[in-house]
């Protein structure tokens, strides 16, 4: 696909979550995200994926050995927790309510994120390839 091409087809009106697609973690996240997301806010990349890539580029941030879920919004790129509580923000229900804790600090944040991030393959597993998104959540993914 060409660099314009897929410029042009990364550009959105959503906020965009960049995440590890062989992760079993991540992808549960990202349904979970999915599914308590009935104002439609989110479209979503696997970092391994070609929209991944361009996105990677595009707001550089690099993926040699991704421990973070990258939200992009609004022009700027988030991470680790601070990624996690602004998506948190547009969810459904109490899960917004999670926001609150973007007052404390980012390194206390991070610090217990990394912990999770670090040992999650161990925890969860991962897979040997990118998950395959149904046809009802194809529109979701760029």
């Amino acid at each position: 696909m060409s660099q314009t091409k897929m410029d042009s087809e990364l550009i959105t009106d959503k906020s965009i979550v960049v995440f590890d697609g062989v992760c079993n973690f991540c992808n549960a996240s990202v349904n979970f995200i999915i599914k308590n997301d009935s104002k439609d806010n989110f479209r979503f990349a696997a970092y391994q994926s070609e929209a991944g890539e361009m996105l990677s580029k595009k707001y550089n941030f690099k993926f040699d050995d991704p421990e973070t879920i990258i939200l992009i919004e609004g022009g700027k790129a988030y991470e680790k927790s601070t990624a996690a509580l602004r998506i948190a923000k547009k969810l459904d229900g109490i899960y917004s309510l999670l926001y609150s804790y973007i007052f404390i600090p980012k390194g206390v944040r991070d610090y217990f994120y990394k912990f999770i991030a670090k040992n999650r393959y161990k925890w969860f597993g991962k897979k040997d390839s990118c998950m395959i998104p149904s046809k009802e959540m194809r529109a979701k993914f760029l």
